[in-house]
């Protein structure tokens, strides 16, 4: 049974910007590069991969965004239950794909924290702490980007216009959450 703590226990709200962690949600990392790794998934998760660089794609439940040519991570759309870390999708590819040595299926929801960020001034936050050049990104909707964010590896994948989904290690996310809550309240 999973003993899930959140990391990161408040909502922050600032004119034009809100934070917060989304708990729990179910974190898979998936590698293959075989046509038969990618038509497994397919059938499995009734969700095709994105095989462009930083894309992503989405079903009803899942949502899947291109890490590298042979690296996807998928992700529940709604929360889980907290009190079970037995998941469903991970049981069809590890059984679909594992089992046949097709590729990899790891669990990551423990290792990544999510905050979903929501209002105007997301971009204006993220430039003052990433080398990254957003102008582009920011209205390429389901674009998806691994960048450094005040020195922190981050994954951020742009839902719309004014909603992005952050990927942040555990270890990393107090620190980052802390940093995002002390530049947002500057701009």
């Amino acid at each position: 049974m999973l003993n899930y703590t959140n990391v990161i226990t408040e909502e922050k709200s600032f004119s034009g910007l809100q934070m917060k962690e989304i708990r729990p949600v179910m974190k898979l990392i998936i590698r293959g590069k075989k046509r038969e790794f990618l038509s497994a998934v397919g059938k499995s998760l009734n969700l095709l991969l994105p095989n462009e660089a930083n894309t992503s794609s989405r079903s009803e439940n899942l949502t899947a965004i291109w890490l590298s040519p042979d690296e996807w991570m998928i992700y529940s759309n709604v929360t889980i239950d907290s009190k079970n870390n037995d998941y469903e999708t991970e049981n069809l590819l590890n059984k679909s794909i594992s089992k046949k040595n097709l590729g990899a299926v790891t669990d990551v929801t423990d290792q990544f924290v999510m905050i979903n960020m929501k209002g105007d001034k997301i971009f204006d936050l993220f430039e003052t702490g990433s080398p990254f050049n957003f102008n582009d990104f920011r209205n390429k909707k389901g674009s998806v980007t691994q960048t450094i964010l005040a020195k922190i590896d981050v994954i951020i994948h742009n839902q719309n216009q004014n909603e992005v989904n952050l990927f942040v290690r555990r270890s990393f996310s107090q620190h980052l959450f802390s940093w995002m809550n002390d530049s947002a309240s500057r701009l």
